[in-house]
């Protein structure tokens, strides 16, 4: 690799996350999840390749089946991601979660695209970590 002081300049600077890719052998199951739970709304759907792309705001959340043609086959491939949520009301937040029979693994406050912020962590039907993330407090 070229050390950055001797490369061309970037020719792109990074905005925040695009998409992610969550394989799992039980789709239905995590659309679901996504949809019902969290609010992402189905925006396409390829059915020969086993994917439906949800919109999280201004990303996506791509649910791809474990035996899509897509690539080579996982049970579970990512070890979390965050999606930045607002407003943040941690309590009524941990009410509706737990209404939903979701677990609050952790809560506190930590650094994030934005700087520091409230999140906690919870657990979608696959075992995915998802960090929901408030507003920053810094």
């Amino acid at each position: 690799m070229t050390h950055p002081s001797e490369a061309l300049a970037r020719p792109f600077s990074l905005k925040g996350l695009d998409h992610i890719v969550l394989r799992t052998p039980d789709p239905t199951a995590l659309i679901g999840f996504y949809v019902n739970v969290l609010g992402a709304v189905v925006e396409r759907e390829i059915p020969q390749f086993q994917l439906t792309q949800l919109r999280a705001g201004l990303s996506l959340i791509d649910i791809v089946g474990v035996d899509s043609p897509l690539g080579p086959a996982t049970q579970r491939n990512v070890d979390h991601f965050c999606l930045r949520i607002d407003p943040w009301d941690e309590a009524a937040m941990a009410d509706y979660l737990r209404s939903c029979g979701l677990e609050v693994e952790e809560s506190g406050i930590r650094y994030g695209a934005e700087g520091h912020g409230p999140s906690i962590y919870i657990k979608d039907p696959e075992g995915n970590v998802v960090e929901l993330k408030g507003p920053p407090t810094d």
